[in-house]
């Protein structure tokens, strides 16, 4: 019985590291997709990482936002409005973990380089799920440093 308990561990184990090493490729490519559409100021192509759904969460700034075209409207306000400005994005730190299978967890740093100078950066920790779409961030909690 032991022996059949360390086999299916051990299977178990080795097909979640199997999955989790190309599950981290994509999700990568999923945030740089989102950085060079940042960096177009190309808000919709940057909103393409999210899963379009009126349950999307993201938290920042302690204020909750439901849904895939409130959180499009929350950028554009802050980033798209008159005497605003996107900047240029970079992601840094990031760490992917799988919380099991179609499930995983990322979490870094960001920074906005501003044509001012100014950098305005800060941390935050996404939650993705395996869609019929593909990997799509389901729950974004962003914090400034500033």
């Amino acid at each position: 019985m032991a022996r059949w308990i360390a086999l299916l561990f051990i299977l178990i184990s080795s097909c979640a590291a199997g999955q989790t090493a190309s599950d981290e490729t994509t999700i990568r490519q999923l945030l740089d997709k989102q950085v060079a559409a940042w960096n177009r100021h190309d808000l919709e192509g940057f909103m393409a990482g999210y899963w379009d759904s009126p349950q999307l969460t993201f938290f920042s700034g302690g204020t909750v936002t439901t849904g895939w075209q409130p959180t499009l409207e929350r950028y554009r306000k802050r980033y798209q409005a008159e005497g605003r400005e996107m900047g240029t994005l970079r992601f840094a730190d990031l760490r992917v973990e799988s919380l099991g299978p179609g499930e995983a967890f990322v979490r870094g740093a960001y920074e906005l380089t501003m044509s001012s100078g100014k950098k305005p950066h800060g941390l935050f920790t996404l939650v993705l799920r395996k869609l019929p779409e593909g990997w799509r961030i389901v729950h974004d909690h962003t914090s400034s440093a500033e």
